[in-house]
């Protein structure tokens, strides 16, 4: 007769070795997946941050920028102002105000190129004809004038058939614009 002893039954216990070796590779399969969530999420937030910073940025170019809805030769009785185009323009919904002295063109025709910076007497608040005091705001029509003649360069209605225009607001967008002359008389759309 064959007596087990406890000894006997630990020798021949492979249940209890194949138990050990199933949990090594659980824990192994818990941190490659520990591992592979950390990744997915940091890639997902640097995702998020990307997509946030290029709406950011889609907003400040949009939020800042002005639409022309019509230009013409310059009107008045001095003869400078058939250098300059007159514009009618709005700032785009949702703009922040935007200073005049915050806009700058450039008139870009075959004779060269002509660049400046609005002033405040450069915008005339459109119902009244009268200088703006602050900003340009949203919702409030605007005549700007933009003298195309810098003195070595003529842009103007008067020297040019076309010319591309850029309006660039500070810290904002951009408005581009083709400005076709057809009559230099005072008053002539060029838009």
């Amino acid at each position: 007769m064959k007596t087990n002893t406890h000894a006997d039954a630990m020798k021949d216990d492979k249940i209890a070795a194949i138990g050990i070796g199933a949990m090594i590779v659980f824990i192994a399969l818990i941190l490659v997946a520990a591992v592979a969530a950390a990744v997915i999420i940091q890639t997902a937030e640097k995702l998020q941050q990307n997509a946030q910073t290029a709406g950011d940025d889609t907003a400040d170019e949009m939020s800042g920028k002005i639409m022309i809805n019509t230009a013409y030769v310059g009107t008045g009785s001095a003869a400078a102002n058939t250098d300059e185009y007159h514009l009618v323009v709005r700032l785009a919904p949702g703009s922040d105000p935007t200073p005049a002295t915050g806009i700058s063109f450039q008139v870009f025709c075959a004779n060269g190129i002509v660049e400046g910076t609005l002033a405040t007497t450069d915008v005339h608040v459109m119902e009244t004809e009268v200088d703006i005091t602050g900003n340009l705001q949203v919702g409030v029509g605007y005549i700007v004038y933009v003298d195309a003649d810098d003195g070595a360069t003529d842009c103007g209605p008067d020297a040019v058939s076309t010319s591309q225009l850029y309006l660039h607001v500070l810290n904002g967008g951009t408005t581009y614009e083709t400005l076709t002359v057809d009559d230099t008389s005072p008053g002539a759309l060029v838009v």
